[in-house]
């Protein structure tokens, strides 16, 4: 898995040019990946203004707004990948216009098998 984190509302500060060429971008390597194969699904995600946080607190849960860490750059998408190898993920993330512009970072997670043994 393809973790996307990026400033939330950095495209609002691009100009429609800009914008057109960096999602432009994004359909080509979804292009790729989908002929490749390797593409297995993925989705954005909406504004972390519309996040909300469970935790546990005494005597039940709290349920705030927003999301869980203040941070520069928050989760803002996911790409699921089938590739051969771990070095075919990263080559894929350093391709990603978040990257490649320096808007953003990908986090590459293998995901578990259901025996759990990488943990």
């Amino acid at each position: 898995m393809l973790l996307i984190w990026n400033r939330p509302g950095f495209v609002e500060g691009l100009s429609e040019e800009e914008r057109n060429a960096i999602f432009g971008e994004v359909d080509v390597i979804m292009k790729e990946l989908t002929e490749s194969g390797e593409l297995v699904g993925g989705e954005a995600l909406a504004h972390p203004s519309q996040t909300r946080t469970v935790r546990p607190q005494a005597g039940g849960v709290e349920i705030t707004d927003g999301p869980f860490v203040e941070s520069k750059e928050q989760f803002a998408g996911y790409l699921m990948v089938d590739c051969e190898t771990p070095q075919r993920a990263a080559e894929i993330a350093a391709n990603w216009p978040d990257v490649r512009h320096g808007f953003g970072a990908l986090e590459i997670r293998a995901l578990m098998h259901q025996a759990g043994a990488e943990m």
